[in-house]
């Protein structure tokens, strides 16, 4: 036989359908069979375009419409070959969703938190995570909370592969298997099911007679390449088979990628290192595979998507500019078209991440702010819960890195002082979403993410003397020496309020964070029981800031001297705030500043009816630059441990729900004459300072 390429032109036939290959018998010309033309190579480098598939942005149980859709914690994802999408979504509502291709949400199985087999809502999961889709349309699930393997058939009907419903390691049939807290899974072409077994640290394989064996990795978390015993992982997340059948693991605290050969020997992808030499993973979440190899990644903790080539070069797909960062991309998967849908879990959304359209879209991403806040009942994370603690630091203060950069990064929460050793307590329910939600194991700022409150500057799970307090749900990983290392802490994990946390490290407070990193919202909206602020915020000082930073100090008639000629000058407010019973020294950062320019009768000029409210800390921008944008040099301390911090802000840049951009007050836009600069001041209680809020200035 030969074979050539006809190329046809009618109408109804796709691109693909021109593209295919005929083969024609010899001598007849007649036509004897088609071959599909191999796919195009993945585009490299393409410009990405976030756009929302499903859900408002408000946690919930919600189907229906996408637009209107509403998850609790959105986290696998697999796309059938009809184009329904399937997502598990944990969290409180514990169901098999599903995604029609007309863009409807409904429920596929599942109903409350538990661990049933049955058929639709009659079954039950616990916190379900990683699925995939066999060549029969049959969906498995990653039960996270159940430590097993859940089946899906095409009719709804739930049954369990594998596992007893227990922590635990062992081998060998389904039904007496175990594992502890699965969160990947894939399936090959044979029927084989691969399990990401996340806190045994191994890879698990499930053969179609139901036998459950392990792959690769040994009885600890660790970083090791070679053959399968020797092999090491720690906290793998997420699965995905290439094109010959091999096996990929997102290695979430390896910040690797790692693939795994069929005898169940692993090699580790060499990336190449960013621009400042490091590695561009933080914490890989998701991973989806092209047809040549091609990866695509989600990195939980830097809410970066990437496009990684299997030579190691990669390129940043979204999440650079903050209107398209997620939050914590848990999962990703293909349609044929390459486009790549991912599961913002913490955002409570589904994306496309498809190439940038001539007429862009408005991107979506990031929780609703109408997402309700956590339920506290005014509680405090320290004894009493119901009483009175200081304050000792607010969301957006300027901080140093104790040495020579006191302008280092903006404080992203609220700080409770506390005495070292004092217990950390939880200040409202919650379960756990994110696989690897304790860090800094040791370091000051060691914490947990317990849902939507991050309490940081503790000892995890541990007494003020390093004992275990609840090795049940913070699980200790031992060193060789029989020493804690560092502790665990399991996706899907419940607490309640009041349970104990940990103790107070030498910080000697207690940091928390509200939302999602990158997304953080100001915790003094928690409403805690007897905070209350009577101060107005006090302005020490303002100033006008040529283009070398120097404030202009020329005066007349105690009038400040401008020149209209000027390209552009800041307008600098050094002002602080204080609340009510703490100590007199204990200055805090303000809410919002803006400004206004009065003319010589003292009324507001056109343009400036209402104070431009620049500035306004109700969520935390996650720009690398943002504390040099907000506050002006000099900003924060000198010293390490001072207690004097200045807050110099900028008020001609903005920072208002995440977003960050600079700017300049244009001299040239007002007429010379005497005028008055007039600073608003304010802190969430919604206190204004009302002394020193003006300067009187001269333009000539």
């Amino acid at each position: 036989m030969t074979r050539k390429t006809w190329i046809w032109i009618a109408a109804g036939l796709t691109a693909a359908a021109l593209a295919a290959t005929f083969v024609i018998e010899p001598g007849s010309r007649r036509l004897i069979a088609t071959v599909a033309a191999p796919p195009a190579p993945t585009p490299i480098g393409w410009i990405a375009q976030l756009e929302l598939i499903a859900g408002d942005g408000v946690r919930g149980l919600r189907d229906g419409a996408a637009a209107q859709a509403r998850f609790a914690d959105p986290y696998g994802l697999a796309r059938s070959g009809n184009g329904t999408l399937y997502l598990s979504d944990a969290g409180d509502s514990n169901r098999i969703r599903m995604i029609r291709p007309d863009g409807s949400v409904a429920t596929v199985a599942g109903s409350k938190e538990g661990f049933a087999d049955g058929v639709g809502t009659a079954a039950a999961f616990n916190t379900p995570s990683g699925l995939a889709l066999d060549s029969a349309g049959n969906l498995y699930v990653a039960d996270t909370g159940n430590h097993a393997i859940r089946k899906i058939s095409k009719l709804g009907a739930v049954t369990t592969l594998a596992g007893t419903g227990i922590a635990g390691y062992r081998d060998g049939p389904g039904a007496q298997a175990q594992f502890n807290g699965p969160i990947g899974v894939a399936v090959d072409q044979r029927g084989r099911v691969f399990v990401a077994d996340t806190y045994n640290d191994r890879i698990r394989v499930i053969q179609p007679d139901g036998t459950v064996s392990t792959l690769a990795g040994g009885d600890k978390p660790g970083f090791l390449d070679g053959a399968a015993a020797i092999a090491r992982f720690d906290t793998p997340t997420a699965l995905a088979l290439d094109a010959q059948g091999l096996l990929w693991v997102a290695d979430s605290r390896n910040k690797a990628l790692r693939k795994v050969e069929p005898d169940g020997d692993v090699i580790t992808l060499t990336l190449v290192p960013d621009s400042e030499g490091g590695n561009p993973l933080y914490r890989p979440s998701a991973l989806a595979i092209a047809h040549d190899g091609v990866m695509y990644v989600g990195d939980m903790l830097s809410g970066l998507t990437f496009q990684i080539r299997p030579d190691g070069n990669w390129t940043v797909l979204t999440g650079q500019a903050q209107e398209q960062r997620l939050s914590l991309p848990a999962a990703m998967t293909l349609d044929r078209d390459g486009a790549v849908y991912v599961t913002d879990a913490a955002s409570y959304r589904v994306h496309r991440i498809a190439p940038a359209a001539a007429q862009p879209i408005a991107s979506v991403a990031g929780p609703s702010p109408q997402d309700p806040l956590p339920f506290t009942a005014g509680r405090w994370p320290l004894k009493p819960q119901d009483g009175w603690h200081e304050v000792v630091g607010t969301l957006g203060e300027v901080r140093g890195d104790g040495q020579h950069e006191s302008r280092d990064h903006l404080h992203g929460g609220l700080d409770i002082r506390g005495d070292i050793g004092q217990q950390v307590l939880a200040i409202a329910d919650a379960k756990v979403s994110n696989p690897s939600s304790a860090w800094g194991f040791g370091n000051l700022g060691e914490g947990a993410a317990l849902d939507q409150i991050s309490y940081i500057h503790m000892r995890v799970g541990r007494t003020a003397q390093g004992e275990p307090i609840d090795p049940a749900r913070f699980q200790p990983i031992m060193d060789d020496a029989g020493k804690i290392e560092r502790m665990r802490l399991l996706r899907g994990t419940r607490f309640k309020a009041g349970d104990v946390l940990g103790t107070i490290n030498a910080m000697a407070h207690v940091h928390l964070s509200l939302g999602a990193a990158g997304y953080e919202r100001n915790a003094i909206s928690l409403d805690f029981n007897h905070y209350a602020d009577h101060y107005p915020p006090r302005i020490e000082r303002i100033e006008l800031l040529d283009a070398l930073a120097q404030p202009l100090r020329t005066k007349l008639k105690g009038r400040v001297l401008v020149s209209r000629a000027l390209s552009g000058l800041q307008i600098v407010a050094e002002a602080w705030d204080q609340v009510d019973d703490n100590l007199p020294r204990r200055r805090l950062g303000l809410y919002a500043l803006g400004y206004q320019w009065l003319d010589a009768a003292g009324q507001p000029l056109p343009g400036y009816e209402s104070p431009r409210m620049n500035i306004e800390f109700n969520r935390l921008p996650s720009q690398a630059d943002a504390t040099k944008t907000v506050y002006a040099p000099d900003s924060g301390i000198s010293v390490h441990g001072s207690a004097i911090t200045r807050f110099r802000y900028v008020l001609t840049n903005t920072v208002r729900d995440g977003q960050l951009s600079a700017g300049l007050w244009l001299p040239s836009e007002l007429q010379p004459g005497d005028y008055t600069l007039r600073i608003t001041a304010r802190d969430y209680s919604g206190n204004e300072a009302a002394a020193n809020r003006d300067l009187a200035v001269t333009l000539q």
